[in-house]
């Protein structure tokens, strides 16, 4: 593999509160390739969405990235001012959210969106941006674009908005695009052209993607890789097939065997025992101990590093030669 496109190394997250600083986000590392898409995956609270928002630099106060680097193009960006940081959002690093009426403004038209955007970041002139405009509704399947670029985003269907919103990502030729549930607010049938879309944008645009879900589904047929994620930590990650067909750390197993397969009968779905801990309470060790099946009494002391397990990495004692 060449050289990352972007590299987050120890990403530490932190809230400060009145009650003790909460770690949302704790020591976490990955890194993608150009043209790669890696699936971010774990339970609501895991810490999927706050890695997005450290990345582009936009976590709500007073949430703020404590420890680590962000490395995008060899280019360290989590220390950047916020003028500089803002150049890079929608130019290098572009943006897909869960619900594209937060993304896109009623009061203008999506031409007015788009056309501000790519003469922003591309410095284009308003005539050019106009035709480029037209020519990314045609590439994410909006039909008569010249029409539609001049009504508002309550004239589209839910899919149809989701589309314009990956327009706007693609707007400033960006070299990662971060997609945040980009299906979840979405007709099965609208997230599988969606899921398509995807695809084929990072295949043709050499787009690195980080796509982060809490839908198995949607990652097998997109990710290339996929990071699961626990309680602000990573649990495992690996090519799409290992995780998939031969996950290794005992959570992963757990989400899994959880998802129902046709052609197998059974008389109840198997479940993870337990929740998820709070962020003020999470154990010491493993911070999946408390559910494991298979915890150790090491666990209960000792926090694991990603270990190699074959093609994959998991943060578990079972594998500590």
């Amino acid at each position: 593999m060449g050289k990352p496109l972007l590299e987050v190394r120890n990403l530490r997250v932190e809230f400060p509160t009145r009650h003790g600083t909460l770690c949302a986000v704790d020591d976490l590392s990955f890194h993608i390739a150009p043209g790669e898409t890696l699936g971010v995956v774990g339970e609501s609270g895991a810490g999927k969405s706050l890695t997005g928002m450290a990345i582009i630099g936009l976590l709500d106060p007073p949430g703020r990235v404590a420890a680590g680097e962000i490395w995008l193009e060899g280019e360290r960006i989590d220390n950047l001012p916020r003028e500089a940081m803002r150049r890079i959002r929608g130019k290098r690093i572009g943006t897909i959210f869960q619900d594209p009426l937060t993304s896109l403004n009623p009061l203008f038209t999506i031409g007015e969106q788009l056309i501000e955007t790519i003469d922003t970041h591309l410095q284009s002139g308003r005539r050019t941006a106009r035709q480029l405009a037209i020519e990314l509704l045609a590439e994410v399947g909006i039909p008569a674009p010249e029409l539609r670029l001049d009504q508002y985003p309550h004239h589209f269907s839910g899919g149809m908005r989701q589309r314009v919103v990956i327009a706007l990502a693609l707007a400033g030729k960006p070299r990662l695009i971060i997609a945040d549930e980009p299906t979840t607010a979405l007709d099965v049938s609208i997230q599988a052209q969606i899921i398509t879309l995807l695809k084929k944008l990072a295949a043709e645009h050499g787009v690195a993607v980080l796509l982060i879900t809490h839908d198995m589904g949607v990652i097998a047929e997109t990710a290339d890789r996929v990071a699961v994620m626990y309680a602000g930590r990573l649990a495992e990650i690996g090519p799409l097939r290992e995780v998939i067909h031969t996950a290794h750390h005992p959570y992963t197993r757990g989400l899994m065997s959880s998802i129902p397969k046709l052609g197998e009968g059974r008389d109840k779905l198997a479940q993870i025992d337990g929740a998820m801990p709070r962020l003020n309470a999470i154990p010491p060790g493993c911070a999946f101990n408390p559910r494991c099946p298979e915890r150790l009494e090491r666990c209960t002391r000792e926090r694991p590093a990603p270990l190699p397990v074959r093609s994959n990495f998991a943060a578990c004692w079972l594998y500590d030669r």
